[in-house]
Parts: structure tokens; C-alpha cells; sequence
């Protein structure tokens, strides 16, 4: 007796194993009873042993499985039905398909799983097993349909069904749902298992070049499973990997191993000095032609005239008040952080550290710690810069560096000769600027501050989205195309700045803006000398470690 291995499908049961199970297998013999489906869609169902069918008593409830397999008969006896298992309905909340009482009718030609495919037919389950003579498979061309019960020939008919199909490659595999709407049944027409199974005992000369889905494999044993060898750990290797992502402030590229690091040939070095060199002949010789330009007569007349500062249209009071001094500290102390935390935000490729608003929900508003510190050092010094500019106009000292006069021009332009021909102008700072820093203070004041708060703001998260006529009207990229070029000014302002307070006379110069004096003494320079210190030590302090306690009174820090 030959056994064929039955396809396993879902389990009975949640979590079970896929049913049938894995060692069942269906008994093909000459008296067994195939009932007739559709070639292209095998059943494989339970039947009972009728006791005077097979000659022999069984016990009630004694189940085998059974391969359905369409069988040649003889054109003189009528189509076999058989019930067909139902499925999903076709329609959402439908019934399940087909219908109930629903058969399969077929014609020799079923034999073949496309021609079964093509001419199987559903129709009423007629009475007492008998099919509808005139179904169209029983006017089928061929006037024969495949038999309902075995017959003496039916294991020989098994037998040589299971042989055409083992000699044609495989059997097509049952098509089902689409996997896409729309799409075609899976898995596509054709489809046959990769492996086929053993033929040995099946007689290949009965029923040759006929087709079924029948597959009959002798019984085997369970191929047992490859077992991974086992691998110590001092065998295994690491893998190799290029690493992509830093903590912190990181570079834009990968940098360089210490190692590989090549150092500046001697040719670069005389490079670099040349450079420096011709820098220097160059200063050497823009100063030599300013003070060759100014001994010309010409000249001369030009500086009597103007120079290098005007009278005030309005009279204030000399000196400077003493908030004049903390305002200068607070405003040096606010713009050295803001341009330190300003290109950490520039530079910085992964944050390590988040600040997020109280309350705020779904990461709404976070950013990172930097962009936090860098944020609010502008509203400190936002908030300080328009303190002094209305301190300055209740007091009146905004003529010092506002312009009332066209006069400012060729007397900036003069103080700047002086200035680079090294003769320095007369210094009144206590009384009245010249011309050429009032025009570098109005400057920094009116519009260098005004247009980094500008730009700042739309850069930031504060700008409000919903503003699209607005954003459109003045584009983030405008503002990240300015914001940094006027930080680069308040750079350069500083370093002139610093450079021309220590040398057009120091210790005036920091008595009148740490001291509010006009006495030449050390205490200006001692004050500035703190305010340094303070800031270095800002400078140092400005990391997560420290800013992270401070922003959580604000919000909420988090690291990630």
C-alpha cells in the first residue's frame, strides 16, 4: 500500500501546530473511496469507513485521511459531485464561498488542473449523490466524468495519476487570495513544490500521460536538522566597521587617527612665514604711503579742516555715569558667550543634551542644550542693549554716538589716516568722541545689534509657523545668510576695539569705562582685569554639566 505526505495548513487551535500533523500521511488502496473536486484546488478530508463498502468491520468514528484525485470512468456512468470546502466570502460581511449546497462537477478533461480549472462547475447538490444530467460537464465533448467511488482499478488509477505528475516536474500548487487589492490569485499560475516526491511503488504503465494533483511519496524518515557547530568566544572575531556617528560636538568628517596625522612639511612652514611676511611688508607699505600722502600740502589742509572730529549740534554734560560701566561689563560679558555658544550651535553635529518647555508634549519645542544657552544669552543681552539705548536718550547722551552732522564723513576719514599713519589723533573720549568712532558705535548699536536680533529670531523657534505670507516675505534663508556675517563684525568691532583702547593710552581709557574717571590710574585696569577673569571662567563653565541644572528651573532637560 502506498502513502503520500498530506500538505500541512493552519492549526486547529490558537498557538497550535499547523494541521495535519507532520508525520501524517494518506493510505491510497484499490478499495478506498476518492470522492471527485477540482483538479486545480485539492481537498484532502476526513471520511469514514463504510464497513460494507470496504468488507471489513471498523469501529465507528475510525477516521483516515484521504487524497481527493479525479478518476477516469467509463463514459457510460454518470458525473460525480462532490461538496466543496467553503472559504472567505467575496464580499465584505457575505457569506462564506460558495454556497452551501454548493458541488463540483467534472469531465475526464478535470484531470488535467487547468482544464479542471476551466470546465469544473458549482451547482445544487443533487438528490441521493446522483449529478444533474445536464450539468455542462456531462455535455462535455468528452461524455465521461471521473468516478465517485473507487473502483477495482482505482489504487492502479492513483498510482498512475501520481506517476504523470512526478514525471511532469511537480504538482501546480493550490492558488489563493491576491496578496493586493486588486491583484492576481497567489501564488501564480504554474506554481510546483521544489522537491517531488519518490514514485517507486506507483505503476507507471496504467492511466500513462494522464494529470492529477495527487502526489504519492513513500514513507521516510524525519531529515534531521544541521547543527550549528559550536563556537568559543576567543574564536570569534569583531566585525570590522567604520564608524559614523560621535557624542557631543563632533566634527563633519571622521578625524584623523593621531597617528596618521602628517606634520607640516618644512615647506609649509616657509609657506606660512613667507605669508606672514608679505603681510607685514604690505602693512609696512600702506602705512608709508598714508604718511607720504598726508605730508603733501593738500593733504595738510585737509586735516586743519577737518580733524577728525565736529562740535556737537547739542551740548552734554562730560563724563560717564557710573551704570554707563556695568552696562559696558554686562554688554562684554553677554557678546563674548553669544559668539562662543553661537559657533557651538554651527558646529555642532549631534546634541548630546535636550531643553524642552514645560509642558510641552509629543518632543514640541525641543531643542538642543546649546541652542537653549545660546537663546537666552541673546534676550539677556537683548534686554541690555535696550536699557542702555533708552538710559541714553533720558540722559542725552545719545549725541556721542549719533551723528547730527554730514560733517561725520570727511572727518572719519581723516581720523582713519591718522589712525594708520600711527600720528593718533587728539583724544576727548571724555568729552566728545571722534568722528570715526562715532560712526563704529552707531553702527554697532543701530544696526549690527538690530539685525542680528532680526535675523536671530526668524531662525529660531519662536517664529511662529502658521505665518506663511510673512515667512515667505522674509525666508529663513536670508537670515542664515546674514546672522553670521554680523557676528563675524561684532569679531572684528572687539578686536579693533581692545586694540585701539590699549594703545591710544590704557589706563585713561579703562578709568573712563570701568572707573567713570578721567584720572590716569590703575583702578580701570584692575576692574578689567576681573571682568576678564569672570569671563574666562564663564567660558570654561558654559558645558552641559553646568548649564543643565540651570535650563531645568526653566524646562525640562533630558538626553534625548
Amino acid at each position: 500500500m502506498a502513502t503520500r505526505m498530506l500538505r500541512r495548513g493552519l492549526p486547529r487551535v490558537i498557538g497550535g501546530e499547523p494541521w495535519p500533523p507532520a508525520d501524517a500521511v494518506a493510505e491510497v488502496a484499490a478499495e478506498a473511496v476518492v470522492e471527485a473536486a477540482e483538479a486545480s484546488s485539492p481537498v484532502v478530508e476526513r471520511a469514514e469507513r463504510d464497513e460494507t463498502q470496504h468488507g471489513s468491520e471498523s469501529p465507528v468514528g475510525d477516521e483516515r485521511f484521504v487524497s481527493v484525485a479525479p478518476l477516469p470512468r467509463s463514459t457510460t456512468e454518470s458525473n460525480a459531485v462532490a461538496p466543496l470546502r467553503r472559504g472567505l466570502p467575496r464580499v465584505v460581511g457575505g457569506e462564506p464561498w460558495p454556497p452551501a449546497d454548493a458541488v463540483a462537477t467534472a469531465t475526464p478533461d478535470s484531470l488535467s488542473p487547468r482544464a479542471a480549472e476551466r470546465d469544473s462547475t458549482l451547482q445544487p447538490a443533487p438528490n441521493a449523490g446522483e449529478a444533474r444530467a445536464d450539468s455542462p460537464a456531462a455535455r462535455s465533448t468528452t461524455g465521461s466524468a471521473p468516478a465517485a467511488h473507487s473502483t477495482a482499478g482505482g489504487g492502479n488509477a492513483v498510482r498512475a495519476a501520481a506517476s504523470s505528475a512526478a514525471d511532469d516536474g511537480g504538482i501546480p500548487v493550490r492558488r489563493g487570495l491576491p496578496r493586493a487589492v486588486g491583484g492576481d490569485p497567489w501564488p501564480p499560475a504554474g506554481t510546483v513544490p521544489l522537491a517531488a516526491a519518490t514514485v517507486s511503488e506507483i505503476d507507471e504503465a496504467a492511466y500513462e500521460g494522464v494529470e492529477s494533483p495527487v502526489v504519492v511519496a513513500e514513507e521516510r524518515a524525519p531529515e534531521q536538522k544541521a547543527v550549528s557547530p559550536i563556537v568559543t568566544a576567543g574564536e570569534l572575531a569583531p566585525i570590522p566597521f567604520t564608524r559614523t556617528v560621535w557624542h557631543g560636538s563632533a566634527p563633519r568628517h571622521a578625524p584623523t587617527p593621531a597617528s596618521d596625522r602628517r606634520r607640516p612639511t618644512w615647506t609649509q612652514a616657509i609657506a606660512g612665514l613667507l605669508g606672514a611676511a608679505a603681510l607685514g611688508i604690505l602693512a609696512g607699505a600702506a602705512v608709508a604711503f598714508v604718511r607720504a600722502l598726508l605730508s603733501m600740502p593738500f593733504m595738510q589742509d585737509f586735516l586743519a579742516a577737518f580733524p577728525g572730529e565736529y562740535d556737537p549740534a547739542i551740548e552734554v554734560a562730560p563724563g560717564f555715569a557710573p551704570w554707563i560701566g556695568w552696562q559696558h561689563f554686562f554688554n562684554m560679558f553677554l557678546i563674548v558667550l553669544i559668539i562662543r555658544s553661537g559657533l557651538r550651535v554651527r558646529t555642532e553635529k549631534r546634541p548630546t543634551v535636550f531643553w524642552a518647555p514645560r509642558g510641552s508634549t509629543n518632543g514640541k519645542g525641543k531643542i538642543s542644550l546649546t541652542l537653549w544657552f545660546h537663546q537666552a544669552l541673546d534676550i539677556l543681552w537683548l534686554v541690555n542693549g535696550v536699557t542702555f539705548v533708552v538710559l541714553i536718550f533720558v540722559t542725552g547722551h545719545w549725541v556721542r554716538i549719533v551723528p547730527t552732522s554730514w560733517e561725520v564723513l570727511p572727518n572719519a576719514l581723516s581720523a582713519a589716516l591718522q589712525y594708520v599713519s600711527f600720528n593718533w589723533p587728539t583724544e576727548h573720549g571724555w568729552v566728545n568722541y571722534n568722528s570715526l568712532q562715532q560712526l563704529a558705535y552707531f553702527t554697532t548699536v543701530f544696526l549690527a545689534a538690530p539685525l542680528a536680533a532680526a535675523t536671530g529670531f526668524r531662525m529660531s523657534g519662536m517664529w511662529p509657523k502658521k505665518a506663511e505670507r510673512l515667512s515667505k516675505a522674509y525666508p529663513v534663508e536670508w537670515a542664515r545668510a546674514v546672522h553670521f556675517p554680523v557676528m563675524l563684525y561684532f569679531v572684528a568691532f572687539i578686536i579693533g576695539h581692545v586694540a585701539l583702547v590699549f594703545l591710544t593710552g590704557f589706563l585713561r581709557n579703562l578709568n573712563h569705562m570701568f572707573a567713570s574717571s578721567d584720572a590716569v590710574g590703575w583702578t580701570g585696569f584692575w576692574v578689567f582685569t576681573a571682568s576678564v577673569v569672570v569671563i574666562i571662567v564663564a567660558w570654561i563653565a558654559a558645558r552641559p554639566l553646568v548649564l543643565a541644572p540651570i535650563a531645568k528651573l526653566f524646562g525640562n532637560v533630558s538626553g534625548r
